[in-house]
């Protein structure tokens, strides 16, 4: 559990010009202010004591949007564009039991790029109201990720999944080819058999585990573990940010839904994803094996492979510059120069 929890947390480190001070680049000719506005109410109050102020930002403009399944309407989270383009919108998921708080870096940056960007909380994850609880299993998170988009999107899209994100994407892609354009997968966490024995759990145990995976100490322990060096004032933030969402009265059984229903397998559909894929590996991811996402760029039938050096398992928090650039130049290449490193502005970060 652990191990599936370290892949999904987007509780990582803040990239070094959070620690440092130095000034962040951005692909326009203007200067980006950090601010924090008022949080919606449906958040967790806990929010108020995040320090990040991209993670601020980012949490001031979620919003809950209608979307229609079988059994009723959920009022879902996400952050939309802040305009709409053209060209096929970048569409942002996240990983195992995460947010759209982990693109408080690169959403902004893919923004700057000219690009329409939505960041989407998978059902049964984020900041959903899921008061009359639906199902979570992989059917319905299918589902639910389907009628959000044939209602508020409408166009196909550029699916970008992180960690078990990537499975999410994968597994929407084969159903519903009509509705992606193209893939990004980064990280990828696709070559695990479901949850294995965690779906075999009796109920009273699975929901003490993950009763046990909302505590602050694992939290605080599984961020440490998997980035060095981090300041523990820093730690203490991120780990609050990555377990925001656990503050929800119904995210431990939406939890424990998911995790007995038996999860994510979707080895045998990788072979069927037809779309151009674009697979981004930290380098120095330590929870992933690199030779995993060879032998993906090689199963899957059209796709290309880059390594971001000294980054770990969440290159979109750790390295959000060169993330952001990969995405921009990948969705639309025709575009690419706006992503360009000699037409790039700073932001003014505090350090």
């Amino acid at each position: 559990m652990l191990t599936f929890f370290s892949a999904g947390t987007g509780g990582a480190p803040p990239p070094a010009f959070l620690l440092t001070g130095i000034n962040l680049k951005c692909s326009n000719s203007r200067r980006l202010t950090i601010w924090a506005g008022e949080f919606p109410d449906f958040l967790p109050k806990q929010v108020e004591n995040i320090k990040d102020p991209y993670a601020r930002k980012l949490a001031s403009r979620i919003e809950r949007i209608p979307v229609n399944l079988l059994k009723g309407c959920v009022m879902s989270s996400c952050v939309k564009p802040k305009e709409q383009t053209e060209a096929n919108p970048v569409v942002l998921l996240h990983g195992f039991d995460s947010s759209c708080l982990e693109w408080r870096y690169t959403l902004p940056m893919l923004e700057d790029a000219g690009l329409e960007t939505w960041a989407i909380d998978i059902l049964g994850w984020g900041f959903s109201d899921l008061g009359r609880l639906p199902s979570c299993d992989v059917a319905s998170k299918r589902d639910h990720l389907y009628q959000l988009w044939s209602t508020h999107i409408k166009r196909p899209m550029v699916l970008v999944g992180p960690s078990l994100g990537s499975a999410v994407a994968i597994d929407f892609s084969v159903k519903y080819p009509e509705a992606v354009d193209r893939l990004v997968l980064i990280d990828a966490s696709v070559y695990a058999e479901g949850t294995g024995n965690l779906a075999t759990l009796p109920k009273a145990v699975a929901y003490a585990g993950v009763y046990l995976l909302k505590s602050l100490p694992l939290r605080l322990y599984a961020t440490s573990l998997a980035f060095n060096g981090l300041p523990f004032s820093t730690c203490i933030d991120w780990t609050n940010i990555g377990r925001l969402h656990c503050s929800l009265p119904w995210w431990e059984d939406a939890l424990v839904n998911f995790m007995i229903s038996g999860g994510y397998n979707v080895i045998s559909q990788i072979e069927h994803v037809k779309q151009k894929t674009l697979i981004i590996w930290g380098e120095d991811d330590q929870i992933i094996d690199y030779k995993l996402a060879v032998r993906l760029h090689c199963e899957l039938p059209n796709a290309i492979l880059r390594q971001i050096p000294q980054c770990g398992h969440i290159p979109h928090v750790e390295k959000p510059d060169a993330v952001s650039r990969l995405i921009a130049n990948f969705a639309h290449p025709d575009q690419s120069q706006r992503a360009n490193p000699d037409s790039v502005s700073t932001i003014s970060v505090p350090s």
